[in-house]
């Protein structure tokens, strides 16, 4: 049986995964990162991720820091304005919309809006580079046996690992986080999401626009142009069934729809990319971490794409992981002191924002006449309260 022995271990190949392999392989640690498949980096094969994720002030620091950044940023479309429209009805009608303004946080942008999969592909492309890290794709996790002195890890094909630190980064059904016997809380919406890209005739002036009705919000995210015309990236969340027939609707009727729900605001949408489906849950690990493992992403929270919190929640896990391995030194890695201290800070913000999203997501989805004019006086107790926009602007950005 082959053996390995490695400072960091990350279990998972998406975003978290590898941005955390290559984050620990900057700070100088031996780091072997593994997943059943390699990342697909090209938005038109096979199971792509065509979602695009608005990452925040403090994540693009993080990319800078660690050398992705540059890679990125040609195709990065910053985010100044949040525009929040309220609809009843369908077709739906606006009653009222308010814009929040990067500027009003003293920020230029909030945040820089890519493609899930050209991520991916920057993100391959660095750990190539990275001397510190190794890949390791078609081998999944198996089993662990985590002591004081360290965690042993069996692969799925037979590999045996030994590591200071084991990172689960292993998705919402975590296998690390099973092994490492920590239980977790599920929410059930009965929701999903489609994902996709269109076009639109009139310019999006890097407004990011959620336009909220019943089921749930409709967001069109800005994009570069493509083939010269401007273009956004859209989630739409719906009741599970309607997604489905959304999901395998005839395009032009889809079309038709979809335009008819974005309340044509930007005009007529035309879908330039496949539509893919994805469940709405929430999810909350019990805890963080166990002798020698820490979890993070998804393994340690799933929380409905609603205001750019999931994504950039789990690269606020990753910053801290990777600080306090700094400051813990090699002869510190992955003990008791450094893992306490990251379940303790991370934790608290974790079921904060879990908790957050939860009532936004319940209160912006219903159908209740009642509850949906709760969500029109929300929307402007939050934008018309100057010192109250600040301070919720301020927190849903990490700061």
């Amino acid at each position: 049986m082959a053996r390995i022995d490695t400072e960091v271990l990350i279990v998972g190949g998406g975003i978290a995964g590898l941005c955390a392999a290559q984050a620990f392989g900057r700070a100088g640690y031996q780091t072997l990162v593994v997943s059943p498949r390699p990342p697909v980096i090209a938005g038109d094969a096979d199971g792509s991720d065509l979602r695009s994720t608005a990452f925040l002030q403090p994540a693009k620091q993080l990319f800078e820091e660690i050398g992705l950044w540059e890679s990125l940023a040609p195709e990065a479309m910053p985010l100044n304005v949040l525009r929040v429209v309220d609809t009843v009805g369908w077709p739906p009608r606006v009653r009222d919309s308010r814009d929040f303004h990067a500027s009003d946080v003293g920020q230029r942008s909030f945040g820089w809006n890519l493609l899930n999969w050209r991520v991916l592909a920057g993100l391959s492309a660095a750990l190539e580079g990275n001397d510190r890290v190794t890949q390791r794709y078609g081998a999944g996790f198996a089993s662990m046996v985590a002591r004081q002195s360290g965690a042993l890890v069996r692969l799925s094909d037979g590999t045996s690992v030994r590591a200071e630190l084991v990172v689960g980064a292993d998705g919402r059904d975590s296998a690390v986080r099973e092994a490492a016997g920590i239980a977790a809380h599920t929410i059930h919406y009965g929701q999903k999401t489609l994902a996709f890209v269109v076009s639109h005739p009139k310019p999006h002036a890097s407004i990011s626009t959620e336009i909220y009705n019943e089921g749930g919000p409709f967001t069109l995210v800005p994009l570069p142009d493509l083939d010269g015309e401007p273009a956004s990236a859209v989630v739409w969340m719906n009741p599970g069934p309607r997604a489905e027939e959304l999901a395998t609707m005839e395009v032009g009727a889809f079309e038709a729809r979809m335009s008819e729900r974005s309340c044509y605001i930007l005009g007529p949408l035309k879908l330039r990319s496949e539509r893919r489906l994805w469940p709405i849950v929430g999810r909350r690990a019990e805890r963080l971490t166990s002798q020698r493992v820490a979890l993070m992403a998804e393994a340690a929270h799933v929380i409905p794409p609603i205001g750019a919190q999931g994504l950039n929640t789990s690269m606020g896990d990753l910053i801290l992981l990777r600080d306090l391995a700094l400051m813990a030194g090699r002869a510190g890695l992955g003990n008791e002191k450094m893992l306490a201290e990251y379940d303790r800070t991370r934790g608290a913000d974790i079921r904060r924002r879990v908790a957050a999203i939860d009532i936004f997501n319940r209160v912006t989805r219903s159908p209740n006449p009642q509850v949906q004019m709760l969500r029109l006086m929300g929307m402007k107790a939050v934008h018309d309260l100057g010192g109250l926009r600040q301070m919720v602007m301020r927190a849903g950005m990490g700061q």
